[in-house]
């Protein structure tokens, strides 16, 4: 498969090809290169692991990765995260969320302790060389943003840098106190490749022509997107009544209407705040032409959650799918094949196809 470029210099840069979207061979090197290599958001420990010796079994990515996991708090309340399949013959050790003081396989009754450490295992008295360092469940990276859980199978960038980056902006907002709203939350899928919907939230260059109601809101003028490392972050700034963030002296916006701000993290990963709370949304490919989009709500101040750039959420995302699955359509063309970027506009954007390159190609 051919190699992909994105030229550094925004005002020369074309975007990805258009095969990109449609190449299943390119999408399996965006599981293996990218995916693999990267984060993903779990949910958040106070309501996945409510109690010390608490477990809660998921499958990251379903349909894609489709890899078992464990949560695990032992009973020192640390947290790690562990593989959910035993190390005798594979079969799921945890199969419900509870409390548990050993992990035990319900196949021949393996014992791990709540650290993914093997313990015992009947019958095993006249098995040589056992137990082995690989009979013990593979523990995978975890890292914490409040009480926010991120874990990744193999990731190659550190996530805790990209949230002291964060924490610049939106390390005032007391994080513990955001309550997860299950009837504000809920997926959406979405006939179009993964990376098209990222491309679509990776600027605010539509929103004038897409979102009414949100562009009365937001001072397009001013929107602005900062980019880092694996992470960049566009700024709602609002000149209306609107609701905007209470920003402490030293806050490097001070001084300034924010009315949201728009982070995502690599490859897949937005945290939308907003002066109500934290809308999560983890985009999960599917095929190369579907897409399933999870929206969780964390609810901080619930009298801001009907007014400003935040109140009106399924209204944004049914307009970002109706042109997200145009351009789906659309790449079928055989007259398109890459497009130029506005270099005042889209610069998430090109840092997100630079991000592909650089990933695919190694």
């Amino acid at each position: 498969m051919d190699k992909y470029y994105i030229n550094p210099n925004i005002e020369e840069a074309e975007t990805l090809p258009s095969s990109f979207y449609r190449s299943k061979k390119a999408f399996k090197k965006v599981k293996n290169n990218i995916y693999l290599n990267s984060w993903q958001y779990i949910g958040d420990e106070f309501t996945l692991l409510p109690l010390n010796q608490s477990v809660y079994p998921f499958v990251l990515l379903e349909h894609f990765l489709t890899e078992p996991m464990v949560l695990v708090k032992n009973q020192d309340d640390n947290i790690k995260c562990l593989s959910n399949v035993c190390t005798h013959r594979g079969n799921i050790v945890v199969n419900n969320p509870g409390q548990l003081k050993n992990l035990i396989c319900s196949y021949h009754g393996r014992k791990f302790d709540l650290n993914g450490k093997f313990k015992s295992m009947p019958e095993f008295e006249k098995t040589k060389d056992f137990p082995r360092p690989c009979d013990n469940l593979h523990e995978f990276k975890i890292e914490k943003l409040g009480p926010f859980l991120f874990a990744g199978i193999n990731p190659k960038f550190e996530i805790s840098e990209t949230f002291k980056i964060m924490n610049e902006r939106i390390g005032f907002l007391p994080l513990n106190q955001f309550k997860f709203d299950n009837s504000k939350s809920k997926d959406y899928l979405v006939n179009s490749n993964w990376a098209l919907y990222c491309d679509n939230f990776l600027e605010g260059f539509h929103i004038p022509f897409v979102h009414n109601d949100l562009n009365d809101v937001l001072d397009y003028g001013n929107y602005t997107t900062l980019i880092y490392d694996k992470m960049n972050v566009q700024i709602g700034y609002t000149d209306s009544a609107e609701e905007t963030f209470d920003l402490p002296k030293d806050h490097p916006d001070y001084g300034k209407n924010v009315a949201a701000y728009y982070y995502w993290i690599f490859p897949n990963i937005m945290l939308n705040f907003y002066p109500w709370g934290l809308s999560v949304n983890i985009v999960k490919p599917l095929s190369i032409d579907k897409t399933k989009v999870s929206f969780r709500s964390y609810i901080y101040d619930e009298t801001k959650l009907n007014a400003g750039a935040g109140a009106i959420l399924d209204k944004v995302e049914r307009e970002d799918e109706f042109v997200v699955e145009g351009v789906q359509k659309g790449l079928s063309s055989s007259f398109y094949k890459t497009g130029r970027f506005s270099p005042t506009r889209e610069k998430g954007v090109h840092h997100f196809h630079k991000l592909i390159a650089e990933f695919i190609n190694n």
